[in-house]
């Protein structure tokens, strides 16, 4: 015997599949970011670190939402209860993570420019450091950090600029004392970093926000289901007005409704 509304069924199927699909794109967001973090000299512990959590919270996000629809499909209430609880983890974990990012996101610019500048000059940064901006200055086709002079007179070959090809984007150096020329990328390459940077802490509030409501109304849903299952013959009510509150009667029915003599 069908204990839970059809209805409701549907709604929660279309629910779970809606979380699954959050789940497919943070596992996607995980590959591009695999991609385009591919730079050489990076730590790639702390990459590989970052990487395996997306990966690992984008398929426990799917196999959640696998538990909640095979749990309204048998009218399973364990498979129900367990799907509640991580509902009710995942929505405070999504609020204690979203919440104090959104408030951090408009310091970030600053905090990142203070960071970036201790290493200036850049020809005498750590091996690391260097390497890094050589590989943004090739992929993102900018020179220095906040200028071409960040590398003082030692500006690395990531910098040059093929004029034939990007006309508008190339600076023209002249060496002091030599008569010898220079064509490098005219951008700095902190600016196109911010860029990227915020639209990736973007995504991931919009993505983050979006898993705290899923969360909720999940939590909701799978209440409302396991309530049914509990109480198959009681109806759910979530708001009744008690009888006190009742208007009365008109009086032209009582008058209607009076006995005769």
């Amino acid at each position: 015997m069908t204990q839970i509304n059809p209805g409701l069924k549907r709604v929660f199927t279309i629910f779970n599949i809606l979380f699954a699909i959050i789940g497919g794109i943070i596992i996607g967001l995980a590959l591009i970011a695999q991609i385009f973090t591919n730079f050489e000299g990076q730590n790639i512990e702390d990459r590989t670190t970052g990487l395996v959590v997306l990966y690992v919270f984008g398929a426990i996000t799917m196999v959640i939402a696998l538990v909640g629809a095979y749990g309204a499909h048998k009218e399973s209430k364990p498979a129900l209860i367990v799907f509640l609880v991580c509902m009710v983890i995942g929505s405070l974990v999504m609020l204690r993570i979203g919440i104090p990012t959104a408030a951090a996101r408009p310091q970030l610019y600053s905090v990142l420019e203070e960071k970036f500048r201790k290493a200036l000059p850049l020809d005498e940064a750590p091996e690391d450091v260097r390497t890094m901006a050589d590989a943004l200055q090739t992929q993102m086709h900018c020179c220095g950090l906040f200028s071409y002079q960040d590398w003082r007179k030692e500006i690395p070959e990531s910098c040059d600029c093929d004029v034939a090809a990007t006309a508008t984007e190339c600076l023209k150096i002249d060496y002091t004392g030599m008569m010898l020329s220079r064509f490098i990328y005219s951008k700095p390459c902190f600016p196109i970093f911010m860029t990227y940077v915020d639209l990736i802490v973007g995504i991931t509030l919009g993505v983050v926000f979006t898993l705290a409501i899923l969360a909720l109304l999940g939590l909701v849903l799978s209440s409302i289901m396991i309530h049914q299952m509990r109480f198959p013959n009681r109806p759910t009510v979530l708001l009744s007005v008690p009888a006190i509150f009742s208007s009365p009667p008109p009086k032209y029915q009582e008058l209607h409704n009076a006995p005769a003599y």
